[in-house]
């Protein structure tokens, strides 16, 4: 190939670049687009604005759960399915050793960080409660948000059938299971 055959190529590959960019500024000078002022997509939300900042703003720890309604929801063989999850880190069994996670033996009613062959988070030891149905409940929906500071990387469970059912399944795990609300 003589370098004629070469500056052909090279020439043609210019000219189309050349071609596009003289299109587009072309274009863009016929239709001139104007971009509105404002979005032209507005979401209509329900309720007032103020309410919806307020329920922003209120913590799911001040939120009151009716816990007999919600444990009325709960299936054993559901939550045993659902635990799964949680058997990763924390063992179930009478006498089962802490893994990851503490063991979940006894659990329902007992003090918060109460293990002793644990080390629990600061945030947990500082935690001053048991961890009744209603903890469970607000610890399930997500760790990180009811006790700032746990050391617990788990999402949480956003099905209340779901949180309902791994309670159950935890209280059914104890020498003397607390009767259910």
């Amino acid at each position: 190939m003589d370098s004629f055959e070469i500056n052909k190529i090279i020439a043609s590959i210019l000219l189309v670049a050349l071609l596009i960019i003289g299109i587009s500024k072309v274009s863009n000078i016929i239709f001139v687009v104007e971009k509105p002022e404002r979005s032209a997509y507005k979401v209509e939300t329900v309720g007032s604005e103020q309410a919806m900042i307020e329920n922003e703003v209120k913590s799911e720890t001040e939120i009151k759960v009716d816990i007999a309604a919600l444990m009325a929801k709960a299936d054993l063989a559901h939550g045993e399915k659902v635990f799964k999850k949680c058997s990763a880190c924390h063992s179930i069994e009478a006498g089962g050793g802490n893994k990851i996670g503490p063991a979940l033996y006894n659990v329902v009613g007992r003090k918060v960080a109460a293990l002793e062959d644990y080390k629990y988070s600061k945030a947990l030891v500082e935690y001053k409660k048991n961890w009744s149905f209603e903890e469970l409940n607000g610890f399930l929906i997500k760790p990180q948000k009811w006790i700032k500071g746990t050391k617990m990387a788990y999402a949480g469970l956003r099905k209340e059938k779901d949180r309902a059912s791994v309670i159950l399944y935890l209280n059914n795990y104890a020498d003397n299971p607390l009767p259910l609300p």
